[in-house]
């Protein structure tokens, strides 16, 4: 079936959850040093019939040295087979949190040409409040495996090189998500080894000033925050600290009508440690 929009609220997910097609995904995550487990949580905790989607963990590149990278077409479509997802499934994101992680999975479908994916407006929080029902029993779901088919769409994903290349470039805005304080250089990166800073030219949206308890803005404030960046025509590039609050800002801008969307997938943490890009902070 198909979705309305990327954002759906807990009402339409209500009266189409039983829809033979619809496969809900949980897609937390937690910053690392949190003593929260997201899978475990998710199997106390659930959304009905739906599926943990780990990746940070499984679902990720498994050569690259930087956390949760997208994997290659191939190892994609492997573990979305044994999740029992085809390319026909309507997929709805959430995470726990509300509206934070599951971005994040949405652009990863996005980025391997599965369109009809949308994110849970205010996610578990959301579903409960509305009355939807909860599994607290262990997961017993049996899945059958499919032969998902994944194309990398590389419209959705920027390089290091490619963000270097565009940082002077007027048709391109490169928005970065970190706090205020992160991207002028005023707090210290909590990985260590990366740099403190933004990259030139860069503008700020943190992340929080698009969501609001939990739930994306909308549209008036939508609208605004991103006119006050650029024009809707431009191309755009969403960068964070490891690539999963730019995943927010992309899903934000595409509801804001904007369709030359990108996200910088080592974002900060990439960035931060490469003493060949360049880095400047506010004063």
């Amino acid at each position: 079936m198909d979705i309305p929009s990327s954002v759906i609220s807990a009402k339409w997910l209500s009266q189409h959850i039983d829809h033979p097609s619809i496969t809900v995904l949980d897609a937390s995550w937690f910053m690392p040093g949190s003593e929260r487990f997201p899978q475990q949580e998710w199997a106390a905790k659930r959304i009905p019939g739906s599926l943990f989607f780990d990746f940070d963990n499984k679902i990720k590149s498994h050569e690259s040295q930087l956390p949760h990278m997208l994997p290659t077409a191939e190892d994609f479509a492997h573990e979305v087979s044994k999740l029992g997802i085809s390319n026909d499934s309507t997929l709805i994101v959430y995470d726990s949190v509300g509206l934070f992680s599951s971005p994040r999975v949405w652009w990863m479908f996005k980025a391997m040409g599965h369109n009809n994916v949308a994110v849970l407006d205010g996610g578990l929080p959301a579903w409960i409040a509305a009355g939807g029902a909860i599994a607290t029993q262990a997961p017993t779901t049996e899945i059958s495996v499919t032969t998902y088919i994944a194309k990398l769409q590389t419209r959705w994903i920027a390089s290091a090189d490619d963000v270097n290349q565009q940082l002077t470039n007027e048709a391109v805005t490169v928005v970065d998500a970190r706090p205020a304080e992160r991207f002028t250089g005023k707090q210290v990166e909590p990985r260590q080894g990366v740099r403190s800073g933004h990259m030139p030219n860069a503008k700020n949206l943190p992340f929080p000033k698009v969501v609001f308890d939990g739930k994306l803005a909308d549209s008036e404030r939508l609208n605004k925050s991103f006119d006050e960046l650029a024009p809707i025509q431009q191309r755009y590039i969403f960068t964070c600290g490891s690539g999963i609050t730019a995943c927010i800002l992309a899903l934000a801008a595409e509801q804001t009508g904007r369709e030359n969307i990108a996200v910088y997938d080592g974002s900060w943490t990439e960035w931060g440690s490469n003493e060949e890009y360049p880095v400047v902070k506010d004063e």
